[in-house]
């Protein structure tokens, strides 16, 4: 932490206290703005009396505006908050619990974002943009970029800002998916991600998931070969990680796969292998795509999942995630995966491993 930062929270306790309060009450506006005192007060988990106390003063400092659907963040509120970004991670402990993971994860690094997305769905919002940003950061260095699909690499996609299109960039779908909802296939997301940064685009158009003849005669094809050469050749690999029973069912899965998954104990879903919580593996859906072991010499892997009820997917996921893995996730998932690993510390930020 910063020695002036550290200095300032012992020698006047109730400010570091009241500044994440105000601190806490910005970033709900900007999340779910405009918003009423009510619905805020629930957010923020404080009375209304409260709340219009300290937005009063957030608005007198000009960091609040009010419209007519209720308070809204303004443009000066939004350099505010993203000045005191990494003082507020420390102090709240973000930063000691992102180290814990790396750990015990083994994974190269973990960016984790206040709130639970299972009780705030605009924090899937913020996990997207924490992606985004740091994907656009590697955009100069790499360009061959494969992205699966999902809800959550949806909102990658729209937090996604480029200066400048770059034709040189290529997005690859890294799967196909026919049959799904159309808006969170593979194909759409990469096709999204490509009209962000005016990229070009590879999309596989098949189903994802092929009897055993299809998928022998399928890997035949040229077409296919020539994905399977490119998937070999990603820099980047950019994946959500699904609850193992929702992804069975969006699949449709027929009632013999459901059983061999269910009786598996499976808890996670990722590039079409379902886990148990020891994170092996007890399905396996015969698909065109991205496989687990090409991600080995991929330079660059983001994994996207949040809110407390992806925790065990995350983790069986978790034990094949190549060591360049980078976990974007939120306090909900995070907090409940540090409790799965018996991790300990009085108000977090001083995590150990209990006996």
């Amino acid at each position: 932490m910063n020695p002036v930062s550290d200095a300032q929270q012992k020698l006047l306790p109730e400010m570091t206290e009241l500044l994440k309060k105000r601190y806490s009450i910005l970033s709900a506006v900007q999340l779910e703005g405009p918003i009423g005192r009510r619905a805020l007060s629930e957010m923020v988990r404080l009375t209304e009396r409260d709340v219009r106390k300290e937005t009063d003063i957030l608005r007198n400092q000009n960091l609040l505006i009010i419209q007519n659907g209720g308070m809204a963040i303004s443009q000066e509120g939004i350099s505010v908050l993203e000045r005191l970004k990494e003082t507020m991670r420390q102090w709240s402990g973000l930063s000691d619990m992102e180290s814990a993971l790396e750990t015990v994860l083994g994974i190269s690094r973990v960016v984790i974002v206040p709130q639970d997305s299972d009780e705030i769905a605009a924090v899937q919002t913020q996990i997207g943009r924490e992606a985004a940003r740091y994907l656009e950061s590697r955009f100069t260095e790499f360009k061959r970029i494969a992205v699966t699909g999902g809800s959550t690499m949806a909102a990658v996609a729209d937090e996604l800002k480029t200066e400048k299109p770059d034709s040189q960039l290529e997005f690859i779908a890294a799967r196909g998916g026919l049959g799904e909802d159309v808006l969170h296939q593979a194909n759409t997301i990469a096709s999204a991600f490509a009209k962000k940064t005016g990229a070009s685009c590879r999309t596989l158009y098949l189903p994802d998931h092929l009897s055993a003849e299809a998928y022998e005669m399928m890997m035949r094809e040229p077409f296919i070969r020539e994905m399977n050469t490119l998937y070999d050749k990603a820099e980047i690999i950019v994946h959500g990680i699904g609850d193992a029973q929702e992804m069975a069912a969006r699949r449709r899965s027929t009632p013999e796969e459901l059983k061999v998954i269910l009786d598996g104990g499976a808890v996670g879903e990722s590039f079409g292998y379902y886990f148990n919580e020891s994170g092996e593996v007890v399905y396996r859906i015969r698909t065109v795509g991205i496989q687990l072991e090409q991600l080995k010499k991929v330079p660059v892997i983001l994994a996207v999942a949040g809110g407390k009820t992806k925790a065990k997917a995350i983790l069986s996921y978790m034990k094949h995630a190549p060591k360049q893995t980078i976990l974007f996730t939120d306090e909900g998932a995070a907090e409940a995966m540090l409790k799965k690993y018996n991790l300990t510390g009085g108000n977090r930020h001083d995590f150990k491993i209990s006996d």
